[in-house]
């Protein structure tokens, strides 16, 4: 599904830098500006430095006189407004919603596909106006009005619904870089989401000969502190080993554990001088 972003009179420059960003984050792309207080704000200074990075977002967004310039392609229009109106869409909040229109759109899917197979045998070819149809692909908009007034009552009326990011009720007040950023990420995230990589690499775990070689060295080294009798070790040794089978240690932490073995035999050779 098409997603686009779209700023409606929005006055700081930082901000149109910051939802960038926070779309770019969660592989978003298409951000449209309705009649933004700088004319040049996708070029200034403050605004490129918030985007941090997202450059070519910036140079891909575009800027427009009205909202019926903004919409072209769209058919679900979500405004993002905190205060509750007395007429208008329904409120709710952007998971639910997002689980809701999904599963619209998947039954809508399993609808036209079990209308092409019940007309298959009656339709050779499809008229050149349904092929189009079909091949249109829906798109969402996410509508955050200005910084300084919100939502216009017009522009709330136009829309689906009114997204409310559920927040501390005796302080709901959000930048409008982090409510973009926060529903960016929950659509994100209701579309599938992305994995999470690990920023270490994975350590590799230890045989059971470095095991073995490491249990031998400590054997040694215990026995040297005169923490083990070599005449009567009884079950030190197996429990250590079962200890260490449990931990599953890698072979950074085999090396860890050798050069302590290591250190306690210099302390003690040390001792007898």
């Amino acid at each position: 599904m098409k997603t686009r972003f779209i700023l409606i009179n929005t006055s700081h420059a930082g901000n149109v830098g910051a939802t960038a960003r926070a779309m770019k984050t969660m592989g978003f792309g298409d951000l449209v500006l309705v009649a933004p207080r700088w004319p040049n704000v996708l070029r200034r200074e403050e605004t490129i430095q918030r985007a941090s990075g997202a450059l070519d977002v910036l140079e891909n967004a575009r800027i427009v006189a009205t909202l019926d310039e903004a919409l072209d392609g769209v058919n679900h229009l979500c405004a993002t407004a905190m205060t509750p109106r007395d007429f208008g869409p329904p409120t709710r909040a952007p998971r639910a919603h997002f689980e809701l229109l999904l599963k619209g759109e998947q039954l809508a899917q399993m609808g036209q596909a079990l209308e092409a197979e019940n007309t298959s045998n009656l339709v050779l070819e499809p008229p050149a106006s349904a092929a189009g149809a079909q091949s249109t692909e829906a798109g969402i908009a996410f509508l955050f009005g200005s910084e300084r007034f919100g939502m216009r009552n017009e522009d709330v009326y136009r829309c689906h619904v009114a997204l409310s990011i559920p927040t501390n009720p005796k302080f709901s007040s959000l930048n409008l870089g982090a409510a973009v950023q926060l529903i960016a990420y929950e659509w994100r995230q209701a579309l599938g989401g992305f994995p999470v990589y690990s920023s270490a690499p994975a350590s590799q775990q230890a045989d059971a000969q470095q095991l073995a070689g490491m249990l031998a060295h400590w054997e040694e080294a215990l026995a040297a502190i005169g923490f083990l009798d070599p005449a009567a070790p009884k079950k030190l040794m197996p429990r250590l080993n079962q200890m260490f089978n449990r931990a599953q240690p890698t072979q950074e932490e085999i090396h860890i554990l050798r050069g302590v073995a290591k250190a306690m035999l210099q302390t003690a050779a040390q001792a007898k001088h």
